[in-house]
């Protein structure tokens, strides 16, 4: 089977790690909920933000892991190395679930603040703790903020036999994803919620974004090459970013919304992130084709130190994330029980991101040191479960 992947296997796309960085970054300054860190975040500059860049990337990125793997020893070895990283990823939501709710019971309790366990969504665990607990491991239960990663763990789930299709037919597949897209928006599908309503990320709708990642990965960018390269392009492109900005800062500045007609305005505000609105998709396709144009594989400029940070935290991204999802609730609280300066909230967004890039270095570091010693190891003295090294 002849598949055409992005890039060779000797090769790392920097991009992804540095785009993928910064939306963990800016996820947690946007997740603290701070006058001043909100408007470090992509929120409140376009119609898309961290968390879109975050799926995108996400499909992307496991199309050319697990579809290497998948070509090279057939889709039983794929799939069962996929799932693996699903565990991976469903252990991580998992303890970032036990850890997020005892920390929000345990800190609203100390300084007697009550609202604390509405606002993050924890008054069911304290009404029906079993039953909480049960549907929060079904992934039916969410705290507030913890919406990602169950979406995550869907995506990659089921995809295994979108992988092996996409393998074979990429293009049928892509266009399978934009009819469910279309459907899920036209009659309401969704999954269901514990104790009530929908899940905040549609995956019906969501899997858009995972799928196209992969279809580029897949050899969908060569037949999109057209697009970066044309000037008409570029002009709508970059017509259109100016015009989600301006729009999106119109919901936070009231003086903006005169510019626009009210019927306009509304159909972009409130902004529809539930079921993925065709705006906010459209604003990261120009997003994405604006980065192919300006920030060439090779260019010098990825390797600077400025960005090694970043890149590092968009190498180890499952850790970081999940770090910083934590974080954002520690810095909330510290935030709402002390002072709201805007010096504190800056010196709360600089330690969260240094905590983050710590773990993220550690990380890389704990993972070098576990493959030297594997290395070390002759593989037919290894246990049978251990002769082949993990998937990053």
């Amino acid at each position: 089977m002849k598949v055409e992947l992005a890039l060779p296997p000797s090769k790392r796309d920097l991009r992804l790690d540095l785009f993928r960085g910064l939306a963990n970054w800016t996820m947690f300054l946007g997740h603290v909920s701070s006058s001043v860190l909100a408007w470090l975040s992509f929120r409140n500059y376009g119609f898309s933000d961290g968390a879109d860049l975050f799926v995108f990337i996400s499909g992307y990125t496991s199309a050319l892991v697990f579809g290497r793997r998948m070509i090279e020893g057939g889709f039983i070895l794929g799939t069962t190395r996929l799932l693996r990283r699903v565990w991976q990823i469903y252990a991580a939501h998992v303890l970032l679930f036990v850890f997020y709710l005892s920390a929000v019971h345990f800190l609203s309790n100390s300084v007697n603040a009550p609202h604390f366990i509405d606002r993050f969504n924890v008054a069911p665990l304290l009404n029906a703790p079993v039953e909480t607990i049960t549907q929060g491991l079904l992934l039916r239960y969410k705290p507030l903020n913890l919406d990602v990663l169950p979406l995550y763990v869907v995506l990659m789930g089921s995809f295994p036999p979108v992988l092996w299709l996409m393998l074979r037919h990429r293009n049928w597949v892509i266009l399978g994803s934009i009819l469910l897209y279309f459907s899920a928006r036209q009659f309401g599908w969704n999954l269901s919620s514990y104790p009530s309503g929908v899940w905040y990320f549609n995956p019906f709708a969501w899997q858009l974004l995972f799928v196209l990642g992969a279809w580029l990965a897949l050899g969908g960018a060569n037949t999109l090459r057209f697009l970066v390269r044309s000037r008409i392009v570029l002009v709508f492109a970059l017509t259109y970013l100016l015009f989600a900005t301006v729009m999106t800062l119109a919901g936070q500045i009231p003086e903006l919304q005169q510019l626009f007609p009210r019927v306009l305005f509304e159909a972009f505000n409130p902004n529809d992130k539930t079921n993925l609105a065709p705006y906010r998709f459209l604003h990261l396709a120009t997003l994405i084709i604006l980065g192919a144009r300006f920030i060439p594989i090779d260019a010098p400029r990825l390797q600077a130190t400025l960005w090694k940070p970043v890149v590092k935290c968009g190498q180890q991204s499952l850790e970081v994330f999940s770090v910083g999802i934590y974080l954002s609730f520690i810095g909330y609280f510290v935030l709402e029980t002390t002072s709201n300066g805007i010096v504190v909230q800056l010196l709360i967004g600089a330690a969260g991101i240094s905590v983050m890039t710590a773990v993220a270095y550690y990380r890389s570091w704990s993972k070098r040191i576990e493959k030297l010693a594997h290395d070390a190891i002759p593989v037919s003295l290894l246990p049978k479960t251990l002769r082949h090294p993990p998937v990053n």
